[in-house]
């Protein structure tokens, strides 16, 4: 068997493929098309949970021998969820709003087919106090526009960040600590095992 097969990451983010690559897993990818619209009321963790668990089981039915894996990465500023700006005007709304404050990002990630498990993440951001000449340079880039909360620490969007307190990785889309303990808790071979030499 192809052991890209036995390993399916229902996401389309380049991030995400990015980070697990860097790992060395063999994988494929098959995005999952879902309404990501919150529920009245839905606070960030259960949001990020639900639409985690869906996608990894709607991408399931199609590759029920595998283990798959999804994610869902949003910001939220107290109760409110932030998630990606429309354009480089919400963008610029979105930052001012995080400038001078601590957020938390959380991400929901969960394992469907041939096993299930799932678990969220949570990480606390400071941003730096921001000019409106920072705010408006860096909504400009266009790097925020498909990004939860308007900004990728990976990206430019690092100098908007004072402070983080939990997983780096959590922040860029896919938490690679708690990820990788799930995957083994589920028995999914990891590079360093025998089953993916």
């Amino acid at each position: 068997m192809d052991p890209t097969a036995r390993f399916v990451l229902a996401s389309a983010s380049p991030r995400r493929k990015d980070l697990l690559a860097q790992l060395g897993l063999r994988f494929t990818v098959a995005a999952a098309d879902i309404d990501e619209t919150p529920m009245a009321g839905e606070i960030a963790s259960k949001y990020v949970l639900r639409l985690a668990e869906e996608k990894a089981r709607t991408v399931a039915t199609r590759h029920p021998d595998a283990w798959v894996l999804a994610a869902d990465t949003t910001v939220a500023l107290g109760s409110e969820l932030l998630g990606k700006p429309r354009d480089a005007e919400e963008a610029r709304r979105m930052i001012a709003r995080l400038s001078g404050r601590v957020h938390e990002v959380f991400t929901g990630i969960a394992v469907a087919g041939r096993a299930q498990g799932a678990q969220v993440v949570r990480t606390q951001v400071t941003f730096r106090a921001l000019s409106p000449d920072e705010i408006a340079w860096y909504a400009d880039t266009g790097e925020p526009l498909d990004k939860a909360g308007a900004y990728a620490i990976q990206g430019k969007g690092g100098f908007l960040v004072q402070g983080i307190e939990g997983s780096h990785s959590n922040v860029v889309g896919l938490p690679l600590g708690e990820t990788l303990a799930l995957l083994k808790r589920v028995g999914m071979p990891l590079p360093w095992t025998e089953g993916q030499r």
